[in-house]
């Protein structure tokens, strides 16, 4: 029994990898849209409602999808920081928005699916919160390292936005000044603009040298989340400061 029990399970796991490549070929052909278990189920040669015991609706079927998409993007910056541990928190962060862009320019469907426009009359679960946080976790996590080691420059917080900035700073890094959490959303919204508009053409006849030009624009954006201080030799990426006095864990 158990033996037919693992045999089953294995054919399910094949059946499910073989219906999320199917439908990636149909969002790269059609866009998520257009997406549909019919469709899939046609291709691979199986009747619809065979198709519905894997994924009951087209909603479940785009929920994998992006779970999947999520986690992929959030595993490849994983281990690009992951190459770069022992070096200055400007340089991690670099490396992380860098995987960011490279795994964008090699999954375009899977990067417009995540990031591109919403999908009419589909509403994403709680349940891809988890994936969707891990390259805004990563982040965080390079700015609170650096905050308390040598600790980080705080930009200026408008007074009508400080109990904006508080709640921000409540949800998501509560250890982390309100000033330095919202300039950390305003980064994490900076950079996947900067991915989008490369990959869907706004930097067509404007950005010649892209990559330079996306390493020079993470590094700015290290900086404003309060990263002044120069990357490890050889970085390859700006230095310095613009005049900011750093504060470290005690609030300096």
């Amino acid at each position: 029994m158990s033996t037919a029990r693992g045999a089953r399970a294995r054919a399910r796991i094949e059946v499910t990898a073989a219906i999320k490549d199917e439908a990636r070929r149909q969002l790269a052909a059609e866009g998520a849209a257009k997406l549909s278990l019919r469709a899939v189920a046609r291709e691979l040669g199986m009747v619809s409602s065979a198709l519905y015991r894997y994924f009951p609706s087209r909603d479940d079927l785009l929920t994998a999808l992006i779970i999947d998409a999520y986690d992929s993007l959030g595993e490849t910056a994983e281990a690009a920081h992951a190459e770069v541990a022992d070096a200055g928190p400007r340089e991690r962060w670099v490396a992380v928005c860098v995987a960011v862009r490279l795994w964008a320019l090699e999954h375009p469907h899977e990067y417009a699916l995540i990031y591109g426009s919403p999908v009419p009359g589909y509403t994403a679960p709680e349940t891809t919160i988890p994936a969707a946080s891990r390259v805004g976790l990563l982040l965080i996590g390079i700015v609170r390292d650096a905050y308390q080691d040598k600790g980080v420059a705080r930009p200026p917080l408008p007074a009508d936005l400080k109990t904006e900035a508080q709640r921000m700073a409540a949800d998501l890094a509560p250890d982390l000044p309100p000033e330095v959490v919202t300039a950390l959303v305003a980064a994490w919204a900076q950079l996947y603009g900067l991915v989008g508009f490369e990959l869907f053409g706004q930097f067509n006849r404007v950005v010649e040298d892209r990559e330079t030009f996306f390493r020079h624009a993470a590094d700015q954006l290290a900086h404003g989340v309060g990263l002044v201080f120069p990357q490890s030799a050889g970085a390859g990426a700006g230095t310095g400061g613009r005049g900011s006095r750093p504060g470290g864990a005690a609030g300096a």
